[in-house]
């Protein structure tokens, strides 16, 4: 999910809390020996591409004397097939089903809770995950949902708050520019999925089959397959429809020209609820230095810096009890976790590769 920046305007001005530097002279340190603060080496980060504060990063950088070389990826899938390939990260930001499967496949260490303290700042619920329970190998980031924006001007007043706005090809035939969909296997198979009246995580193959051809009878309204600009594509007036993340969303937005003609919607039949998490890779060559970013990140201050500036909802319970995470946010919040039909996606097991092949078919 790619996170788009907030302009200084909308973003709260917070003190960066940091801590001593650990000694960074102890590359490829155990993680289960990792201290407090320690680093053992620069921090490979990959993650969705501006989903954290730059000046979150070069205040690290700077207090722990490493650098943070990012990457970034636009699926969970492209983020698993690079780890699977061969590429070595220290700390990735995988999705609540994702974590599941990395799991599963042994591809993550377990969080060293000796040098992640912070951990305690997460709010309840946060604590006891069902792809991850305790949680052993993960915490939590940032969560929110995956609707639609909707430029009125182009679309009209006047419409149904449904995915019909991407699948009916008599509605979008007639929308400027058209639609755009994520290129995200199991948002945009979910999404044809809900449309259809089945769950996010339904695992019959004939239903799977339904929103492939779904998809393809929508392919001429459907503008690009896109993780990465969707949201700018949207208030620039490329896309009259952009099925993207919340947080993407409401900043894009809220820094129109005309932030009045647009709108960010749950559809009616049901939309994805997800949470994103902080994950050491089993191959990271400095778990130390991930597991102190991790800790920094869950700071309360720190934490709500990256909150007011990605605009999605924190799972910081210290951030929310000292009142640092911008209202607009938290009432956003709040108000988007009573929606009806919200589901998270769920590991499917060995069906998960059908979401990805059947996205590649309706494509071609």
């Amino acid at each position: 999910m790619k996170r788009m920046s907030r302009t200084a305007a909308i973003s709260m001005a917070v003190m960066l809390i940091v801590a001593a530097c650990g000694d960074s002279s102890d590359s490829g340190a155990d993680a289960e020996a990792c201290e407090l603060d320690q680093v053992d080496g620069d921090l490979n980060f990959y993650n969705w591409s501006e989903y954290i504060d730059p000046e979150l990063i070069t205040a690290f950088e700077e207090e722990f004397g490493v650098d943070v070389v990012e990457d970034f990826y636009e699926s969970n899938e492209a983020m698993l097939a690079q780890l699977q390939s061969g590429g070595v990260y220290d700390l990735i930001v995988p999705s609540d089903y994702m974590i599941g499967i990395m799991i599963e496949e042994d591809l993550l260490t377990p969080i060293n809770t000796d040098a992640v303290p912070n951990t305690e700042n997460l709010a309840q619920r946060f604590r006891e995950l069902p792809y991850d329970p305790g949680p052993e190998y993960s915490v939590a980031y940032q969560y929110g949902t995956t609707g639609l924006g909707v430029n009125t001007e182009l679309v009209g007043e006047d419409f149904e708050p449904s995915w019909a706005l991407v699948f009916d090809p008599e509605l979008t035939a007639d929308f400027p520019g058209g639609v755009s969909v994520l290129n995200d296997p199991r948002e945009a198979m979910g999404a044809a999925l809900k449309y259809l009246g089945y769950s996010l995580n339904d695992i019959d193959l004939e239903h799977l089959a339904e929103a492939r051809d779904l998809i393809v009878a929508a392919k001429d309204g459907i503008a690009t397959f896109d993780s990465d600009q969707y949201d700018e594509a949207l208030v620039n007036g490329e896309v009259a429809v952009s099925h993207g993340y919340s947080g993407n969303m409401i900043v894009a937005i809220g820094e129109a020209e005309n932030p009045d003609q647009y709108q960010y919607i749950l559809p009616e039949e049901g939309a994805t609820f997800w949470i994103d998490n902080m994950a050491v890779p089993a191959t990271s060559e400095s778990p130390c230095t991930a597991f102190t970013f991790i800790n920094y990140l869950m700071d309360a201050e720190n934490g709500a810096t990256l909150t007011n500036w990605n605009y999605y909802g924190s799972p910081n319970q210290a951030s929310l009890d000292a009142g640092l995470i911008d209202q607009e946010v938290v009432d956003f919040y709040d108000d988007t976790e009573t929606a009806a039909n919200l589901e998270i996606i769920v590991d499917t097991g060995d069906y998960e590769i059908n979401f990805t092949d059947y996205l590649a078919e309706a494509k071609s």
